[in-house]
């Protein structure tokens, strides 16, 4: 046992953080803190650590124990150099180092206590290899280059780095010193994508225990066997990652709901015997099954998730077909280009995860699309019926002057009336007086979720997100997955968070920070296998989709294969049909490839051609809950039916969007 805290309560003021917590951490052990902001994860923390004291309960310590906390304001020696205050972790080293090197001054000079320096020397020179002296250093240049400091930063001094450079030096400090716990409190902050794949590989291995509070999902996936869960001030454990977590927490709930019912029917009948037999001839059994009932252990009703938000979207204008091309676009600065040869189409519905290391030009490349900054060559063009909005990362068009209600009303019809903008803040849980709060003395969470709220009423048919997940908690970034899955908009975001990418994301656009970008058709974890091919010389050579774009090939199947299923031994509509597969599984018509063009003697009008793609859209729809019912999904025939009944409709659909494109492109050349 490392460290145990036995029904502990905390409060802070009139808040309730902690209501019996119950929590043991082992050595070795890999876990996971998750739960809502404010839940009490870093309390728990505080707790470990003795900066604060409990209520009542227990929070007991290994004698000894060696804590390791990562900080979010770290601290250096001044004057000290990237190189040296990591190598700082090695205090003893050194000073075994400084005494040896004075030893060696000592034997030059022959004097009489020459045989008691060599064997102090001895000693010393086997303690010092002992404790990993001749390794020390390589191992510090080896976790400085994982999270991101190559060799032209060591020589800096500490002062002039950026605040998310400085955290990134204290949890290398931190992982060098090597305690028995590691408490990592939100570790993947500031840290890009190969910085933080480097994180969960050291932490795979890492021999030592540690306890991570993080709302990176596929963070806690990779690099925890253990999760345990902070909700309504109590502590649940669960074995496994936090996929594992996710599987066994249903599971567990309805084990509970169960036996909850099954014990309200036993109290129910209980009472019902106690009261017709109370004051009868069964008086005395009565009596004992009323002392029963108060002795009875009773079982707690599931809770409800509490409210994490509704982000659904509003009703949305239909755009093009051909949302975003983009032809061999070069994005930067005119001092500095930031990456080259983008090349890439994004259509309606799809979804564009744009990942890369800090710096590489990610938002640079979202503002030059968005004609906030000028390309420095090539081409983006926008397709017919557009109309964008942009969540900035940094919040900036958020007016810190304006009271909540006011900075909605900032994109409302003017026609709108208060009770209408407080219903709708009401579901980004702005709730009575809590409308009337001015954004400057928002949390970041909050103005995330109002920044979200002005967005989604603003009615687009194009999301440009930049970071969106940040400052949310996980089951707010459900929420907000679960809205941008069913909006029938097209999507571009950029995110580091890979577990919301495998979610929304229909294609990747990886930008390295050294000038080159690569586009790939898929989520983020297709890509970054097919990357990790690549790199064993797995996958074939690049290839050129049918529409010209240039794309990459993953095990032999190409970019557009992928997309639409063909090839893969399962067609994507039998894999659940939610509407990310919706998304990948764009038809071949639709997809650019080749395809049979559909003669209509006479065109039709778009209205008529829309009304028919909206049948067969909620024809589409009933399909996916028809293969998703358990009778369906056991009997093969009428699951492969059904499959190719949605083939079949999917088809059509794409047949009829490539009519209603030309409809609307006639419509719009006689107009004028």
């Amino acid at each position: 046992m490392l460290f145990r805290l036995s029904e502990v309560y905390k409060s802070f003021g009139a808040q309730d953080v902690l209501r019996g917590a119950s929590l043991q951490i082992n050595p070795g052990e890999h876990v996971g803190l998750v739960g809502r902001n404010g839940a009490g994860k870093t309390t728990i923390f505080r707790l470990v650590t003795r900066e604060e004291t409990p209520d009542s309960g227990e929070v007991v310590r290994a004698r000894g124990l060696k804590l390791g906390l990562l900080t979010q304001h770290v601290h250096f020696e001044a004057g000290s150099t990237v190189h040296e205050s990591a190598l700082a972790a090695f205090g003893r080293l050194q000073s075994i180092e400084h005494q040896m090197h004075e030893l060696e001054h000592r034997m030059g000079e022959a004097g009489a206590d020459l045989e008691n320096v060599l064997a102090r020397y001895s000693d010393l020179q086997h303690e010092y290899e002992r404790e990993g002296g001749f390794e020390y250093s390589a191992k510090a240049e080896a976790i400085l280059q994982g999270l991101g400091f190559d060799k032209e930063t060591w020589p800096m001094e500490t002062e002039k780095l950026s605040g998310g450079q400085q955290n990134r030096l204290g949890l290398a400090r931190l992982l060098l010193s090597e305690p028995d716990i590691l408490l990592l409190d939100e570790p993947t902050n500031h840290l890009d994508v190969n910085a933080v794949e480097w994180l969960e590989e050291f932490l795979q291995s890492y021999p030592s225990g540690f306890v991570i509070i993080s709302h990176d999902r596929y963070f806690l996936d990779r690099a925890c066997r253990r999760i345990v869960e902070i909700e309504n001030g109590r502590a649940t454990s669960y074995t496994g990652n936090y996929s594992d977590y996710l599987v066994e927490r249903e599971e567990q709930r309805e084990i509970q709901q169960r036996a909850y019912d099954n014990q309200q029917r036993l109290i129910a009948k209980t009472e019902e015997f106690i009261r017709r037999n109370l004051a009868g001839q069964k008086t005395k059994q009565a009596k004992s099954r009323r002392t029963m009932l108060q002795r009875l252990d009773r079982v707690e009703a599931v809770r409800g998730d509490q409210a994490s938000g509704d982000f659904r979207m509003q009703d949305i204008e239909r755009a093009g077909t051909h949302v975003l091309t983009v032809t061999e676009a070069a994005i930067g600065f005119p001092d500095k280009t930031l990456a080259t040869d983008i090349s890439l189409i994004l259509r309606r519905g799809e979804c564009l995860g744009v990942i890369g290391p800090n710096g590489s030009g990610k938002t640079t490349f979202v503002r030059t699309i968005l004609g906030m900054l000028p390309s420095l060559s090539g081409e983006v063009r926008w397709g017919a019926k557009v109309q964008t909005g942009y969540y900035a990362q940094q919040l900036e068009d958020l007016d810190e002057r304006n009271e909540i209600i006011m900075e909605l009303r900032r994109v409302a019809p003017s026609l709108a009336t208060t009770g209408e903008l407080r219903s709708f803040l009401a579901k980004f849980l702005f709730f009575g007086d809590d409308v009337y709060k001015h954004v400057r003395d928002l949390s970041g969470g909050e103005k995330g979720r109002l920044a979200l709220a002005k967005l989604i009423y603003s009615g687009v048919n194009v999301l440009v997100l930049d970071e969106p997940t940040n400052h949310l908690d996980i089951p707010s970034r459900e929420a907000l997955e679960e809205a941008l899955e069913a909006y029938e908009g097209t999507i571009i975001t950029i995110s580091h968070d890979r577990y919301f990418l495998d979610r929304v994301a229909t294609q990747i656009l990886a930008l390295d920070g050294a000038g080159l970008a690569e586009h790939y058709n898929g989520d983020y974890t297709e890509y970054h296998d097919w990357r990790a091919a690549r790199l064993k010389g797995e996958t074939n050579e690049d290839v050129l989709a049918p529409d010209g774009v240039h794309r990459k090939s993953a095990r032999g199947v190409s970019a557009d294969e992928s997309r639409t299923g063909k090839g893969k031994s399962v067609p994507p509509a039998l894999a659940g049909g939610s509407r990310r597969d919706k998304r990948k599984s764009v038809p071949p018509a639709a997809a650019g490839g080749s395809q049979r063009v559909r003669i209509v003697k006479k065109p039709r009008d778009p209205e008529t051609i829309e009304s028919e793609i909206s049948q067969l859209e909620k024809q589409l729809a009933d399909l996916s809950v028809e293969m998703a019912r358990p009778e369906v999904a056991r009997d093969i025939s009428k699951l492969v039916k059904t499959n190719d009944d949605y083939q079949r409709a999917e088809a059509r659909l794409a047949e009829l969007m490539n009519e209603w494109e030309r409809a609307e492109t006639t419509s719009s050349s006689s107009k004028r």
